[in-house]
């Protein structure tokens, strides 16, 4: 784990699993003794808590593939790199990771499998926390649904939307972290898994209202300062969102979540902020993947800040950034790079400047249309 990371870690711990960190949150104080007259300091007036989302991690053949080594092992710092600083400053970043864990054979579509050196990357790179209910969540079954989430604990990541079994879903959800003294609620459903069966006793986190229900209200119960949910739904490669998408988005508004995060299409789709509190995007497209269609080489994070004062937790800005993906076949070296969007121009090839280009055209069109109340900022 990079230090950066374990720093932030360190800050932002999550509640609700274990009674002894709860019970470590909230005390503080001199470790060291001291005085009986010591006190207890005040909390501060306000805080805040600073919050980066990020799109889907796939891994497509041609990645695992450009990421191999000659001493059998995979690297993908290269892929990161650009990204990771500004992904390291947030409080807490959180991404779609869509693809399993299964161990080898390592395979890309249709049925995902990804070395163990992805997720450290990602690990590396700040995420913070990794959302595991897409439609790929049972691409290599029972193996790559148990082995996902003991590779994430074992590397100290923070995970949800997919559990060994309803004791281990009840336990653990809804997701609850602390940070900067701000309880946030994550929930995260998927519409489906491709048509594979989810196996007993293996518990993937499907779209369905009555179960959401009373998720929200078990989290209501948690006393979050926000809940933030993420669905994975919508159309594949479709530009604006469907009925379907903006039904459940007002259905979720109305039963008491704050915002919403959204993915799937592998394309962007609008963000808005309503009522200049309520943010919503509809889909932040891919973070990495070796996809050529048109919109589908690029995507979106979108940061927000949550401020707490008197009891009172309001979004106090939020704002997205634009990235591109350069592909071995396109740069001619050796492994994929995710680029901000103001990466010099020097620094790329005609043919991959032209795709860049075409890439942030589309979406700044694409937004300037469908986006309400937000900005984009560039990343330094």
């Amino acid at each position: 784990m990079s230090t950066s990371l374990f720093l932030r870690w360190q800050r932002c711990r999550t509640l609700g699993l274990v009674l002894l960190a709860m019970t470590t949150c909230c005390c503080t104080g001199n470790a060291q003794g001291g005085s009986n007259n010591e006190t207890t300091p005040e909390k501060p007036a306000a805080t805040e808590v600073t919050l980066l989302f990020g799109g889907d991690l796939m891994q497509h053949e041609p990645q695992i593939k450009a990421a191999h080594r000659a001493d059998g092992t995979y690297d993908y710092s290269d892929v990161f790199a650009y990204m990771a600083p500004e992904i390291q400053k947030a409080d807490l970043a959180i991404a779609n990771f869509e693809v399993t864990l299964g161990g080898p054979p390592y395979k890309g579509y249709p049925q995902f499998c990804a070395p163990d050196e992805y997720l450290q990357a990602a690990i590396d790179a700040g995420f913070d926390i990794l959302t595991t209910c897409n439609n790929h969540s049972v691409d290599t079954r029972a193996r790559g649904l148990d082995r996902t989430i003991t590779m994430m604990d074992s590397l100290g990541v923070k995970h949800l939307g997919t559990y060994r079994n309803e004791q281990e879903r009840a336990a653990q959800y809804p997701f609850i972290i602390e940070c900067n003294d701000i309880r946030i609620c994550l929930l995260n459903y998927t519409y489906g898994t491709n048509g594979i069966p989810v196996p007993k006793p293996y518990i993937v986190n499907l779209i369905d209202t009555a179960v959401i229900a009373r998720d929200i209200v078990k989290a209501k119960a948690l006393n979050p300062d926000v809940i933030i949910c993420m669905p994975h739904w919508g159309d594949e490669y479709v530009l604006l969102p469907n009925k379907s998408q903006r039904d459940l988005a007002n259905w979720l508004f109305a039963h008491g979540v704050d915002h919403i995060i959204g993915g799937h299409p592998h394309v962007v789709e609008p963000i808005e902020v309503r009522d200049g509190q309520q943010l919503l995007a509809y889909s932040l497209g891919n973070f990495v993947s070796n996809q050529s269609r048109p919109n589908t080489d690029g995507g979106t994070m979108v940061r927000m800040t949550l401020r707490k004062e008197n009891g009172t937790t309001t979004l106090k800005d939020c704002g997205y950034n634009l990235y591109w993906v350069s592909r071995p076949v396109t740069s001619g070296l050796k492994n994929y790079r995710v680029l901000p969007s103001s990466f010099p121009d020097e620094k790329l090839n005609a043919t991959e400047r032209t795709k860049r280009d075409t890439y942030l055209r589309n979406t700044r069109d694409l937004f300037s249309k469908h986006n309400k109340g937000i900005s984009e900022y560039f990343i330094k």
